[in-house]
Order: C-alpha cells, then sequence, then structure tokens
C-alpha cells in the first residue's frame, strides 16, 4: 500500500486536537479530515472521521488491517512531527 499527497492542516489546539490530514493511497482513493491528536505521554495520534446518530458513532472510513494503518502513520506522522517537533 503506497500513501502519497500528504497534506497536514494546523488549526487552533483544543483538547489534543492540533492539525487535520488528508493522503491518497494507491494513487486512487482520497482521505481526508482525518485528526491529529497529541498524546499525553508525548507524540501524535490519528483519529479517523466519524459522525454520531443517536448514540451511535458511525465510520465514514478507517483502516480495516493493522499494515494500512502502519502505512498511513508512516507516512503521515512524520510530516506532523515536521510541523509540530515534540
Amino acid at each position: 500500500m503506497q500513501v502519497s499527497e500528504v497534506n497536514i492542516v494546523p488549526v487552533k489546539p483544543d483538547s489534543g486536537l492540533i492539525a487535520f490530514a488528508s493522503c491518497v493511497v494507491d494513487a486512487s482513493l482520497y482521505l481526508g479530515s482525518i485528526a491529529v491528536f497529541t498524546r499525553l505521554n508525548g507524540g501524535f495520534r490519528l483519529v479517523y472521521p466519524t459522525k454520531k446518530i443517536g448514540g451511535q458513532n458511525l465510520h465514514y472510513f478507517h483502516p480495516i488491517s493493522r499494515e494500512a494503518a502502519q502505512a498511513i502513520d508512516d507516512a503521515v506522522l512524520p510530516r506532523v512531527q515536521e510541523l509540530f517537533g515534540n
């Protein structure tokens, strides 16, 4: 799986949210509105978009396999690190 065209848009920090990310997977699928949060112990984590309907969260998209999640993390998080450091 190849992840490219990574874009990071910083936002005013709010409850750990510091940016939104987007990327393209295998030159054929655009993923956007991926939230970037700071971790309490340092570092960053990605949170994929959901919509709350009633008491249930519906996922727009998210990685199915650990390998897919790792590929996205490996492409996005270094760019976040460049912008925000530790």
